[in-house]
């Protein structure tokens, strides 16, 4: 390794802008090589596990390139095959290689943060991609913002231990690791930075990294969209949409308390499954293989729970491609999803929990939609987008303890600012239910300031 105490000398001598400008700007450029690596990593592994071994195309967002994907399963057989291979060679990279890689990642990095923001090693960050591209890729249920947090994270703890900094100032750095992680792959770079102070908190705000969150979150996308282009992942869902009717209201006041019913259950369901599979026999290899397995077979009843999910989530924006879809599968796929996201990741497999959220809160509000409309009830806008966004915020925004960050990431994820008026109800009526219980999807999170490890 290069000597760096020079250049770490001259980053603890740096006055407040000097040093978090340097700072912000070295981690918002390897969040956004990051991102980019993971990506390809990710689709060039599901071109091929799902795609051509198993003969399977899942459909893709806009900003992936819209792919309508395969009408059905041209190998059913295959299917859990692909899954339980791809979860069993990425369990056994892990264990052999780094066992803190395994799960979502994001609690890791949160850790990290509370208690030592240099002990993230490079290795983990190494693994995790790999395991990551290999679950999600065979057709894991699970989001590619956990790897993509991991590896700026690590990269914050990295920049922490070879510079010497000061731990107040490393535990900054790995928030922003995680905010511009998350805020890259998704090109929501106003969200990351908010992300960055709030992700580690259920009940505070750490404002020390708010204003470098916006470099560092800013140079992560600039990099990113250099590279894989700067169009919102679903694009521009309801771009000519106006807040027009306060009565309006009401319904999103109803799909706020029905999505803090599914984010809690989402949340409850995960770590439930994460503490049975620590009491099963079987190995910390075996036991996500099993987990693959039964997702393959899920999925050859429920498609839609195979990988990221992505894809269908934008097929439930439009009203055309929504009536595609089964009404009995928009209404079960919530639960579905959890389920499955709890069989790839709480069994120990790895992958991100964030975008499964997404995921879910998006079958939401095209579910409460759905039944609206065929019910013939007033106020029901005349297609499901405006529910579909709304239900992306509510439901993950309230369970993660993020309201505000993940209200703007899913408006740049989407380019829909203008349903913010609507979200703003229901999100706050979620997280107000959330706030009630103790839960949270990311366990590590400290409830305030004051209880967080010095």
């Amino acid at each position: 390794m290069p000597d760096t105490r020079g250049v770490g000398d001259f980053i603890r001598r740096s006055g407040y802008i000097r040093k978090w400008l340097i700072l912000g700007i070295a981690i918002g450029v390897i969040a956004g090589l990051g991102a980019v690596v993971f990506y390809l990593a990710l689709d060039y592994a599901g071109r091929f596990l799902l795609g051509y071994l198993a003969g399977y195309d899942i459909p893709k967002p806009i900003g992936d390139g819209g792919d309508p994907g395969s009408p059905g399963f041209d190998r059913p057989w295959a299917i859990p095959l692909v899954t339980f291979g791809g979860a069993l060679v990425s369990a056994f990279l892990v264990a052999r290689f780094a066992p803190e890689a395994e799960g979502h990642g994001t609690d890791s990095a949160i850790e990290a943060v509370h208690t030592d923001p240099r002990a993230i090693r490079v290795r983990a960050i190494v693994v995790k991609t790999i395991a990551s591209a290999l679950t999600i890729g065979s057709g894991g249920s699970g989001g590619r913002e956990g790897p993509a947090a991991q590896i700026s994270a690590g990269f914050g703890s990295l920049l922490t231990r070879r510079l010497d900094l000061s731990d107040e100032d490393g535990r900054i750095a790995v928030s922003l690791g995680i905010g511009s992680g998350i805020g890259a792959i998704f090109g929501a770079p106003l969200g990351g930075a908010v992300l960055a102070a709030s992700i580690v908190y259920r009940r505070d705000f750490d404002y020390r990294a708010l204003i470098p969150g916006f470099i560092t979150s800013a140079t992560a996308y600039a990099v990113l969209g250099s590279i894989l282009g700067f169009d919102p992942l679903f694009g521009y869902v309801v771009a000519d949409y106006r807040f027009s009717h306060p009565g309006e209201l009401g319904w999103f006041a109803v799909l706020g308390l029905i999505a803090a019913g599914v984010g809690y259950l989402y949340a409850r369901i995960f770590y439930a499954t994460v503490a049975i599979s620590k009491r099963l026999p079987g190995g910390p290899v075996l036991k996500p293989a099993l987990g693959g397995l039964a997702v393959g077979l899920l999925a050859l009843l429920i498609p839609q729970v195979l990988a990221s999910g992505y894809g269908w989530a934008q097929k439930t924006t439009t009203l055309e491609s929504l009536l595609t879809i089964p009404l009995w599968i928009v209404l079960v796929l919530p639960l579905a999803k959890i389920v499955a996201t709890s069989l790839s990741i709480g069994t120990g497999g790895s992958g991100g929990i964030f975008g499964p959220g997404v995921v879910i809160g998006a079958f939401v509000g095209a579910a409460v939609w759905r039944l609206g409309d065929l019910a013939g009830l007033p106020g029901i806008p005349e297609t499901p987008a405006v529910f579909v966004v709304v239900g992306m915020m509510a439901c993950f925004g309230s369970v993660a303890h993020a309201p505000l960050a993940v209200v703007i990431m899913v408006a740049e994820m989407t380019g829909s600012f203008a349903v913010v008026p609507c979200a703003m109800v229901a999100v706050g009526i979620a997280y107000m239910v959330i706030s009630r219980t103790d839960v949270s999807i990311y366990s590590a999170q400290r409830l305030d300031r004051e209880h967080s490890t010095p």
